[in-house]
């Protein structure tokens, strides 16, 4: 795949000139042993977003257990993902400069050690802290798996090994709630959701010794300084905090603080400080925390825009969804779960397909996949409010599949394409700022969504029957789940459209 515009190929040729300086090149190691190390990297990525969604369906259940209200609830699932999208960047640039492998170690142990105090956790307060620390360790490996998949893979075996990642992380995504279902059926609805939090820990046990084993020893570096830019991470740190924070501390109720929104001068005041502090950096000579040439690379700055609105629609379109058919339908925690399952299965393969032919169909691909979302997600929201009850979760389980067809195409190809043109040496950083951008979209999607969910229950409550108060709730939501998937396919569009003025796909 060729570079898209002249000012993209300057980008890739200055980044590229960062030449490995330690490690062998892709080629030179036994595929067998890649193929394994790609398996450990996905299986433990597929162990963080496993926890992005199957934490939803134990709320209920932790609700009742730990006397949890709704901002509790709140921290738990979108405080993880703040954790997450604070720690992303750092933990890519210091695993491109250092180590992938000792931060993959590394993280890989705090997610067990998080896991276990969130699985004994006694009060809700300590259950947050460690799944904060959780979302920190899910932040240091992220990158990793990231970096080593580009280091370790070219060419369209890249392109392949993405689309396995991509249908594994989609199985993830989709197969959570379900998982967590059954979790709680077999541990009973007052302990079942420690359950979601004890299967990490032997799983990451297991995992320890044969990433030590397998994870290459080297890798390629950065030519030039080595500096980590403590000053940098720290503004990138704060006006990160300051941009996810006001929306993690949404829960649609009336008693949200409105001064939170204040925060977001917070965000633009050090997002400026940070892009001035880092020119005034690369001009010492210094290796900046985030290389703004990569943002030059048109097929690099558009899968991020594109990925950041798609991860704003959906984890809030499975945690809406939860909570409608928990609290509306009233099914069971586990049965809840299973309407996502054609989802994840259509999904996995649409994915493995996508990847094996995104060099041939480029963005195509993904302007297809989030349009069959958009359908999906429109068709599901249409039959949960017209259809009875006892009907409704066989219907929205064929619109899931749908969208889950669409799903596949999307996340997989956008992947490759992000990191087409990005040099392996900046791999990490380069994936951990896509992250960023999708789990900026998670916090910003979960608050926008559930706010609007529990916004329109507690204003109707006492007018209309329950029913229809959850009916309304869940239609509302999902307005704003698919204006994002709208606006991704926006970004779509408008790169497909320069690509194909470029004469690429």
């Amino acid at each position: 795949m060729t570079d898209q515009t002249s000012d993209d190929q300057t980008s890739s040729n200055q980044t590229s000139s960062n030449r490995p300086t330690t490690g062998p090149e892709p080629h030179e190691m036994d595929s067998r042993t890649r193929w394994r190390a790609f398996a450990v990297c996905v299986a433990v990525a597929s162990l963080t977003i496993l926890d992005l969604s199957k934490v939803n369906v134990g709320l209920p259940s932790i609700e009742e257990a730990l006397g949890a209200g709704p901002t509790d609830l709140q921290l738990i699932v979108a405080g993880y993902a703040l954790a997450f999208g604070l720690i992303l960047v750092p933990a890519g640039r210091y695993g491109d400069l250092h180590s992938r492998r000792h931060m993959f170690l590394i993280g890989l142990t705090v997610f067990a050690a998080a896991s276990l105090v969130c699985a004994i956790a006694p009060s809700i307060m300590v259950l947050i802290v460690a799944r904060i620390l959780q979302g920190i360790a899910a932040g240091l490996l992220m990158p990793q798996v990231l970096g080593l998949i580009q280091q370790l893979f070219v060419g369209p075996e890249r392109g392949r090994a993405f689309g396995l990642f991509g249908a594994i992380i989609g199985l993830s995504t989709a197969f959570g709630p379900t998982l967590g279902g059954l979790l709680i059926a077999i541990g009973g609805p007052e302990s079942g959701w420690t359950l979601l939090f004890w299967m990490n820990v032997p799983l990451a046990i297991i995992l320890l010794p044969i990433a030590w084993r397998l994870l290459p020893k080297t890798q390629p570096h950065p030519s030039g300084a080595n500096s980590l830019d403590p000053i940098g991470i720290l503004l990138l740190a704060v006006a990160v905090l300051g941009l996810m924070l006001p929306f993690v501390l949404t829960t649609g109720s009336p008693s949200d603080d409105p001064n939170r929104w204040w925060l977001l001068v917070v965000f633009v005041v050090f997002a400026a400080l940070f892009a001035l502090w880092e020119g005034r950096y690369a001009r010492r000579g210094e290796t900046p925390v985030v290389d703004f040439a990569l943002f030059r690379i048109s097929g690099y700055r558009n899968a991020i825009l594109i990925g950041t609105c798609y991860f704003a629609a959906m984890p809030a379109t499975f945690l809406t969804l939860t909570l409608f058919v928990q609290q509306g339908l009233g099914l069971e925690p586990v049965f809840a779960g299973m309407i996502t399952i054609p989802f994840a299965l259509a999904s996995a393969v649409s994915s493995w397909w996508s990847g094996r032919h995104v060099e041939r169909y480029g963005r195509a691909l993904v302007v297809v996949g989030l349009v069959l979302v958009v359908v999906g997600f429109s068709l599901n929201s249409l039959l949960a409010s017209i259809l009875a009850a006892d009907v409704a979760p066989y219907a929205m389980s064929a619109a899931m599949l749908i969208a889950g067809i669409g799903g596949g195409a999307v996340i997989s190809p956008n992947q490759t394409l992000m990191l087409a043109d990005v040099p392996v040496s900046s791999g990490g950083v380069a994936g951990s700022i896509g992250q960023l951008g999708q789990r900026i979209g998670t916090a910003v999607g979960l608050a926008a969504a559930t706010a609007t969910f529990y916004a329109t229950v507690y204003s109707e409550t006492g007018t209309v029957s329950d029913l229809v108060v959850y009916h309304d709730a869940y239609r509302n939501a999902t307005f704003v789940t698919i204006s994002f998937v709208v606006a991704a396919l926006v970004f779509a569009l408008l790169d497909a459209r320069s690509r194909r003025l470029q004469g690429v796909t």
